[in-house]
């Protein structure tokens, strides 16, 4: 377990440059740290680690509190996390529910997406485009199930494009293939050969984005 010992000389030096000393003694890191004296050589002597004050400490001088305390340099911690990317997830957002719209002021949380499925997805770039909402009913089985999440893209609206598409209408919001008839008419297409085409008019929809990935349902 680390103590107040371990870390005390890093700060010292730290403070040595901030406070243009050669010698920074004990009083003048319980100074900064806002801790009185006779408390901090009691914390030195037991080996407590003031650990609110020393994140106080880190944070007022942008020091990674890793590094202070566990010596693991910054970038070896950046490497780490920028293997994870994280994405909007709608979890109160169903498509093929009623309702229709897609509601940005939904609460959100985030998802984690690692190197692998970002990559699948278009790469880092296009992670700023993407939210993820669920799946609701068996329509588009085999290829996407009751309670999958999904992951749509939404600068990606061209529905002359093949793919499966969420779509905004007045009855709802689906997650379907996509034709777009001469007439302006368009068919929602399923995958699940059980369910109808079901055809709707151009005017009457919005065109939310392309789905780019999916996870099994969660």
């Amino acid at each position: 377990m680390l103590t107040l010992n371990d870390v005390l000389p890093k700060m010292k030096e730290i403070l040595a440059d901030e406070l243009g000393k050669t010698k920074v003694f004990d009083k003048d890191v319980a100074d900064v740290l806002g801790i009185k004296q006779l408390s901090f050589a009691t914390m030195k002597k037991r080996g407590k680690l003031p650990l609110h004050e020393i994140l106080d400490f880190c944070a007022k001088r942008k020091i990674s509190i890793n590094w202070l305390l566990y010596n693991q340099s910054t970038r070896s911690l950046e490497e780490k996390t920028e293997k994870y990317i994280n994405v909007r997830y709608f979890g109160d957002i169903y498509a093929s529910a009623g309702g229709g719209a897609f509601n940005y002021e939904a609460d959100t949380e985030e998802i984690a997406l690692d190197e692998h499925m970002v990559n699948l997805m278009g790469g880092k770039q296009e992670m700023k485009n993407i939210d993820a909402i669920n799946v609701l009913g068996d329509s588009m089985e085999p290829t996407l199930h009751d309670g999958d999440i999904i992951f749509i893209n939404r600068t990606l609206k061209d529905i002359t494009k093949s793919g499966i598409f969420a779509i905004s209408t007045e009855i709802g919001l689906f997650v379907k293939r996509v034709m777009k008839k001469s007439d302006g008419s368009i068919d929602l297409i399923s995958d699940n050969p059980m369910y109808s085409i079901e055809t709707v008019h151009s005017d009457n929809i919005e065109v939310i984005g392309k789905v780019v990935g999916s996870i099994r349902g969660m």
